[in-house]
């Protein structure tokens, strides 16, 4: 036979105990809301970057249709890469300018279009205000990495190089470098705004007009 008396008891135990759940979830959702899922992060970028990404969408088409957008922009990755006499470069040395971050290898066959376009992007564009960081990550067979670049007319990049596959390593465990070549399009600020998986005619017009928009005007 039931206790009338036990259904009351057991509501007085447990509406304290529904109480502390309702806080611990409470106090769930407004840890949630403050900390961001891991590997999402919030943006450390300034407002700047977001309206340049925007400013930079419609202009996936055409030559330029392979590019891909980042509408939260986030401080790029940094490693360490060779200036051609031996120094050590990082993204770092670059802020205050916008780049194109281009990595490429001279046994990579899209490359042999690509870098000819590169070179002629920042023979046109290149200078204070913009340039294109072109970055040879061969690991191997180095001597070749001058060779390639002589056969196909490259003569306005600084042949930066990372013999050390950091470079490549970096980005692809960032999920951004499946392939070669792959291009970042980063902004005077140090943030990922835009990305390009696999070669593009970055001579085009469209690739001009995108250099203008990196560069204000």
């Amino acid at each position: 036979m039931t206790n009338i008396d036990s259904e009351p008891r057991r509501r007085r135990v447990l509406w304290p105990v529904l109480a502390a759940g309702a806080a611990a979830v409470a106090a769930g959702a407004v840890l949630y809301g403050t900390l961001q899922p891991a590997g999402k992060a919030a943006s450390d970028c300034p407002a700047d970057s977001a309206k340049l990404a925007a400013t930079l969408a419609p202009m996936a088409k055409g030559e330029l249709a392979a590019l891909t957008v980042i509408s939260e922009p986030r401080r790029a990755e940094q490693f360490a890469f060779e200036r051609p006499d031996g120094g050590k470069a990082t993204l770092a040395d670059f802020r205050g300018r916008p780049i194109l971050l281009n990595l490429w290898a001279t046994w990579c066959v899209p490359c042999r279009v690509e870098m000819p376009a590169l070179d002629r992007l920042q023979a046109a564009k290149g200078g204070p205000g913009f340039e294109v960081v072109a970055v040879n990550v061969d690991t191997a067979k180095l001597e070749r990495r001058a060779a390639f670049l002589d056969s196909v007319g490259v003569k306005s990049l600084t042949r930066y190089a990372d013999p050390s596959g950091d470079a490549f390593e970096t980005l692809r465990k960032d999920g951004k470098a499946l392939g070669l070549p792959v291009t970042l399009v980063i902004d005077k600020d140090g943030c990922e705004v835009a990305a390009v998986e696999g070669g593009a005619k970055w001579d085009s017009a469209e690739a001009q007009a995108l250099v203008a928009a990196l560069k204000g005007g």
